[in-house]
């Protein structure tokens, strides 16, 4: 979700220093959560500023140090299935994660797992 302008944000502290209504009313005027008008007025007193603060990122992956490893197990077995990837992966670096995280993994890599021809047949 993207943070709320700048020009809103004052909008809501202008209106509120000139005593326009209550911070329920000035949620429901700017159609805003009477949560987030309360906390930005405790920003603006404390820090000043009525600016977003930076996004902090999320959760670095399990996986984030092994990308070359996991390139290297599809270039060896390109046949292996996303679980038989999380088993070789777990005996190699005892790191456990789900099939669906490994495939996260190789999109993010644009890696593909191609079926060899002679094992569909047989």
């Amino acid at each position: 979700m993207k943070a709320y302008s700048v020009d809103l944000r004052q909008k809501v502290v202008d209106a509120y220093e000139q005593q326009e209504g209550s911070q329920r009313e000035l949620a429901k005027r700017f159609k805003v959560s009477p949560n987030f008008v309360r906390l930005l007025l405790k920003r603006h007193q404390t820090e000043g500023t009525v600016e977003p603060k930076p996004h902090t990122g999320g959760f670095t992956s399990k996986l984030a140090n092994q990308l070359p490893l996991i390139e290297q197990l599809v270039e060896q077995d390109n046949d292996a299935t996303l679980q038989e990837l999380c088993d070789q992966l777990d005996r190699q670096v005892q790191i456990r994660v789900s099939p669906s995280t490994i495939c996260r993994t190789l999109q993010q890599l644009n890696l593909t797992r191609k079926k060899n021809a002679a094992r569909q047949s047989s």
